[in-house]
């Protein structure tokens, strides 16, 4: 319970950060290469990054096969449900959602151990339901996306709209669960990408990652000068900002 504490804590600090934007200008900020946290997070702990893939957990929609070779009647088609459980015959439901097909496997066994003498179930995927990741911060249209088979960051920034002006492109937070619970974080650089053909760090994304874009240097000198010139002083009077009066 504590480890996925620190993942929704993790998330909840970059769905809250990025629910502000600024005007400013395309970062041209030196490219930062290695994945490490940046200044915004860096009171949070996080795991070591970690490209392994985990065992598959099931999620609400996905549809499973699951095959009783002592009793093939039982064997049938199910679909985790909205409330992450499946439904057999002669059996209790059994949650599904967030277990292996090891995990899964065994929890079914247990429902029909009252059923059969040794139980031996096995369950594949027939169809998963779509990946839905996190994208906010510098992006048009922030929120839950939908991914459709195998996607990455840049294309989920695309679909959020693509980056906005003030967007600091060369270092994108990617956060995403780790094997033990906890949140993991890396930077990638999408600037490459749009620059020279094949630079872009592009990070294949899994279920629940987030996507974080945030604002470049100029966007927070400006969004600072604008808060305490414009909304902070009692008086209002004008101020240059490169070259131009506020």
């Amino acid at each position: 319970m504590q480890s996925r504490t620190h993942f929704l804590t993790a998330m909840a600090v970059v769905l809250v950060a990025g629910g502000v934007s600024a005007c400013g200008h395309i970062d041209a900020e030196p490219i930062t290469p290695a994945p490490r946290p940046t200044a915004h997070f860096s009171n949070i702990g996080y795991a070591d990054w970690s490209e392994d893939e985990p065992s598959y957990r099931f999620y609400p929609g996905d549809e499973l096969e699951v095959a009783v070779p002592s009793a093939p009647e039982l064997s049938k088609t199910v679909t985790v449900q909205p409330d992450g459980r499946i439904t057999l015959p002669l059996a209790r439901p059994v949650m599904a959602a967030d277990r292996t097909i090891d995990e899964l496997q065994g929890a079914i066994a247990q429902a029909y151990a009252g059923t059969l003498l040794r139980p031996v179930v096995q369950v594949s995927v027939k169809t998963t339901a779509p990946l839905k990741v996190f994208v906010g911060g510098e992006v048009k249209n922030p929120g839950v996306y939908d991914m459709a088979g195998d996607s990455d960051a840049l294309r989920a920034i695309i679909q959020a709209g693509s980056f906005t002006n003030s967007a600091k492109r060369s270092q994108v937070v990617i956060i995403r669960r780790g094997p033990d619970g906890r949140a993991m974080m890396r930077t990638a650089d999408m600037l490459a990408g749009l620059t020279r053909t094949g630079g872009a760090d592009l990070v294949p994304l899994r279920r629940f990652d987030v996507v974080y874009v945030p604002r470049s240097g100029a966007a927070e000198t400006g969004l600072f000068m604008q808060q305490y010139f414009r909304d902070l002083l009692p008086i209002s009077f004008s101020y240059a900002i490169n070259g131009s009066v506020r």
